[in-house]
């Protein structure tokens, strides 16, 4: 019979930390805590696999799971001493998710179950603070008639703002137990005016209704949302976590908190976190109360003057200090807890690896591996390539006039400027017309997922680190200010206001998350110094990887970066844009209109000199090291005149009437351009362009060796071949090129000639090709069209609904599919090693920067990834990643 239900605390557990799959990473670490001997309240967890059948079934249970849950609940009963439902002595228990990846606040959470108006006059009695009990009362079911019954959030709210109003009250802290009693009456009243029924007093219906809450929460949008950005299948389900509630809301010697084992800002050695006195865990997080530093030496950096915990709780604040330790020790990793101080008693609710920057993640990853904690070889595979994003940017120069208006607390680091937005949708709608947005708000919460990622940065007035808005901001990479409260939110007007100063909606100001300051309109930026421990863990990184790491580049700018980022070569070098220039664009069209050989060859005369100087430039920034040149790829129809302006530039250039431009114009038109006219055919009908083309690249080889010394080997790539009769018909006019320029040099060439792999037949003939072509360079973003018959350009009109509904996982133009396109250039490399052995196999779409596809990159082993400058350090650590997943 299958086992539905895991139980946990008395210092045993049924579950250990390696069980994330089926019992939760949450439920996982209550099992192993508990198995610590950490002082966990106990409880139970209810499967990843219940959640599974759940949505396999209807929504349906496993029949015997009641029975497995009734079990596990006698059990909490007994270790606790009391029982679930008693008037006299309830036990309460919180219902809350635990999926294998941590999504903090995308699903629900039911705290204090169990009350009805008979228990929480047990629960009055029993602790001598009817306050206490009335307010927990008043706090279920808020949370439980939101979460499960679905009467919206400010409903209650405005039940509770009427009651403070009434009394003149501003904190809820001022309320009395008799306040909270009018609260629960209007609370119940909300309820049955919403639903037709009152509020459930029987606990295991109460119990039963928030585990379909919490099961029914993984589909929920937020979680969808917050699954599709990071890439975390809805097949995985979660597991439900039932634990008997402590308090930290009974008195001044209770308290609740979230501590982090080291700074998840800057990665800093240093016990890091925040606290309530007096509150239940969502304050901390909600940004309701202001809460207060754990250290003496965080409250001195952050210039607070609240109380620390370390001084106004010291002996529970050491046994803290103790645990944090054996966490990370045990763990080798820095940690998140999450803890509640109940009548001096400490007990801890949970620990999971703590979310952290891109920054913090490097020093803690190459810190620890200082310390003995981990190796070198565990730093590289701590750190998520697609993060290093955030370091390889640029940050506000420290020499810019600043205007700071506001101030807050630096949640999540690095630098935003943007239009001033104040909704999520708002966010998101104009961040799709290419805006860039820094969404401002009071306070975020889980239904913000979608305008937190389309925004360029995150301001709040109210929270501070351990809020929702520092969390999943430092989660995904974005600056955020939390905490600044001189701002006052004008949601009507559109305003944010503070002093006697005003932004309004549209406003652009710009944030640094590493300092908490907001400043008024855009600050400029400086280019990042990617040195001490990113240099470290890249080095690491580079010992360990087999594939090489290459860049898309073509302007100088691009190369310069792309060695600065630790490339090492250029994988794609795209001739045509070199040809947009003002200064040759002219000669460009001429040669394209023309109508004889002499005319195209005329303009192409012109342009020589010019290709010639860009390939010299090129070749020096990068110092020896392989080049590949892509030919001229593009249709014709990208560089002909639009203009009647452009139109009578080529034909005075040309010599002839504006007239025949046009109509020659007209004769190149083609209705599928991306499939018609263009890459090696344009050579084949025009060979006189690829001789053009590589006059240039040999002739700037002969001119770079005579300059500097260097030892310049291209390989000459022809695109878009589909037999190996046109690589013959080109290669024959490259090799004639490279004899001329060696007799008129006296110059020895070294170079190689290859093509770009970009269609299904290509892939399937590589064995042919392979005789004429010495490497392949897997173009993934025509052979996904071609594969797909789609193009990428129009795809995001639909893709996403693809998406929703499970047909594709992915967006095949990001991730590669691995299954249809993957299998072609499994077949590709098969083949052309079949024929050539020592072929040189490498890609140079845009996947060869995304981490996931560059695992299948190592999978099928090519010899090297390109992708565009900025990209380069994630695929070197990707590619570290996939060599010691691949052992």
């Amino acid at each position: 019979m299958n086992k539905w239900v895991y139980a946990f605390g008395g210092g045993e557990a049924d579950g250990r930390a390696d069980m994330k799959n089926l019992l939760g990473g949450k439920g996982a670490n209550l099992a192993e805590m508990s198995r610590l001997g950490l002082p966990v309240p106990p409880g139970f967890t209810i499967t990843t696999d219940v959640c599974t059948y759940f949505y396999d079934h209807g929504k349906q249970y496993p029949p015997e799971l009641s029975g497995h849950v009734r079990a596990a609940l006698d059990a909490v009963e007994k270790l606790t001493g009391m029982r679930f439902g008693d008037p006299s002595d309830p036990l309460l228990v919180s219902v809350r998710s635990g999926a294998r990846a941590s999504m903090p606040g995308m699903m629900d959470t039911v705290l204090n179950l169990g009350l009805n108006d008979e228990t929480v006059e047990g629960l009055a009695r029993k602790t001598g603070d009817a306050r206490f009990a009335y307010d927990s009362y008043r706090r279920f079911i808020q949370m439980y008639g939101d979460v499960v019954l679905g009467v919206e959030h400010y409903r209650f709210e405005d039940v509770l703002d009427n009651v403070k109003r009434d009394r003149d009250f501003t904190l809820d802290t001022q309320l009395t137990a008799d306040d909270w009693r009018e609260v629960i009456t209007g609370y119940k009243d909300v309820v049955k005016e919403e639903l037709g029924q009152p509020f459930p007093q029987d606990p295991e219906a109460q119990l039963w209704g928030a585990i379909g809450a919490v099961f029914g929460s993984w589909m929920n949008q937020r979680a969808n949302t917050y699954r599709r950005l990071h890439d975390i299948p809805a097949s995985w389900g979660t597991a439900v976590n039932v634990q008997a509630m402590v308090f930290g809301n009974m008195g001044d010697d209770c308290a609740t908190g979230v501590a982090f084992t080291r700074n998840p800002s800057t990665g800093a050695n240093a016990f890091y976190g925040e606290f309530l006195v007096n509150a239940q865990g969502e304050d901390v997080v909600a940004g309701i109360r202001t809460p207060q530093p754990l250290t003496v030496a965080e409250r001195e950096e952050g210039g607070s003057d609240l109380p620390c915990m370390e001084e106004t709780m010291p002996e529970t604040y050491a046994e803290l200090a103790a645990i944090r330790d054996r966490l990370e020790r045990h763990y080798t990793d820095m940690q998140d807890i999450e803890f509640t101080v109940q009548q001096g008693r400490l007990y801890i609710l949970q620990t999971r690896n703590g979310k952290r920057t891109a920054a913090a993640a490097l020093k803690i990853a190459v810190d620890m591996a200082g310390e003995g904690l981990i190796d070198e070889t565990e730093a590289v595979r701590r750190i998520d390539p697609a993060s290093l994003d955030q370091l390889l940017h640029p940050t506000l120069d420290p020499k810019a006039e600043r205007q700071v208006i506001a101030r807050g607390l630096p949640a999540s680091p690095g630098a935003a400027s943007g239009k001033v937005v104040m909704t999520a949708d708002e966010a998101e709608k104009l961040a799709q017309m290419g805006e860039r947005v820094v969404l401002v708000r009071e306070e975020t919460s889980p239904e913000d997922i979608h305008g937190m990622h389309a925004a360029a940065g995150i301001l709040t007035t109210r929270g501070g680190m351990t809020s929702h808005a520092a969390v999943v901001a430092r989660g995904m990479g974005r600056p955020c200010v939390s905490g600044a409260g001189e701002l006052r939110i004008d949601h009507k007007n559109r305003t944010a206001t503070v002093k006697n100063v005003v932004v309004k909606a549209g406003d652009i100001i710009t944030l640094d998350g590493s300092t908490g300051e907001v400043m008024l309109g855009r600050v400029p930026t400086i280019q990042p110094e990617l040195s001490g421990d990113f240099a470290t863990l890249m080095e690491w990184a580079d010992r360990i990887r087999r594939m090489g790491v290459r860049a898309n580049a073509e302007t100088p700018a691009d190369a310069r970066t792309a060695i600065k980022f630790g490339a090492e070569g250029v994988g794609l070098c795209r001739t045509e844009h070199m040809f947009f220039e003002a200064d040759r664009i002219v000669a460009v069209r001429r040669m394209i209109v023309a109508e004889t050989e002499e005319e195209r060859r005329k303009a192409l005369d012109e342009l020589l000199p010019m290709q010639r100087r860009d390939f010299v430039e090129l070749f020096t920034i990068m110092r020896g090291l392989p080049v590949t040149v892509r030919l001229l790829d593009p249709p014709l129809h990208e560089f002909l005149p639009r203009s009647e302006a452009d139109f009578a530039d080529v034909a005075k250039a040309s010599g002839v009437d504006v007239l025949k431009i046009q109509h020659r114009a007209s004769q190149l038109h083609e209705s599928n351009p991306m499939l018609g006219h263009r890459g090696c055919r344009l050579g084949i009908a025009y060979p006189e362009i690829s001789e053009m083309q590589a006059r240039a690249i040999f002739e700037a080889v002969v001119e770079v060796a005579s300059q500097s010394g260097d030892t310049v080997s291209p390989e000459i790539m022809i695109p878009l071949a589909f037999s190996k009769a046109e690589l013959d018909i080109l290669k024959a006019v490259i090799v004639r090129v490279a004899g001329e320029v060696e007799k008129a040099s006296g110059t020895s060439l070294d170079y190689l000639v290859g093509t770009m792999v970009e269609l299904p037949r290509a892939c399937l003939l590589a064995d042919e090709l392979a005789e004429t072509a010495e490497f392949f360079s897997f173009g993934t973003n025509d052979l996904t069209q071609t594969t797909y018959g789609i193009s990428r350009d129009d795809a995001s009109s639909f893709l996403p609904a693809y998406q929703g509904q499970g047909i594709v996982e992915q967006d095949p133009f990001i991730t590669l599919d691995s299954v249809g396109v993957g299998e072609l250039i499994r077949i590709g490399c098969e083949r052309g090693r079949k024929t050539r052995p020592d072929i040189k196999l490498g890609i140079c779409g845009e996947h060869g920067g995304d981490p996931a596809s560059i695992r299948f990159c190592e999978s099928v082993g090519l010899d090297y990834v390109s992708c565009s400058p900025y990209r380069v350090p994630i695929a070197r650590l990707a590619a570290a990643q996939a060599a010691l997943a691949a052992k």
